[in-house]
């Protein structure tokens, strides 16, 4: 069975912490980077995977 970890997304531009979801980290290594909305900024910004 794939092991799901729990990542967090940090937003690019306020650094704030909006989401947090799962990811295989057996299939994918590199950090996840999405665009998603961000209401601290209230605009669609990149937001990438934190430790």
């Amino acid at each position: 069975m794939p092991e799901k970890n729990r990542v967090i997304l940090t937003c690019t531009e306020c650094l704030s912490r909006n989401y947090s979801t799962y990811k295989n980290k057996k299939v994918s290594t590199e950090r996840l980077e999405l665009r998603k909305y961000c209401k601290h900024c209230n605009k669609m910004t990149l937001h990438k995977e934190t430790k």
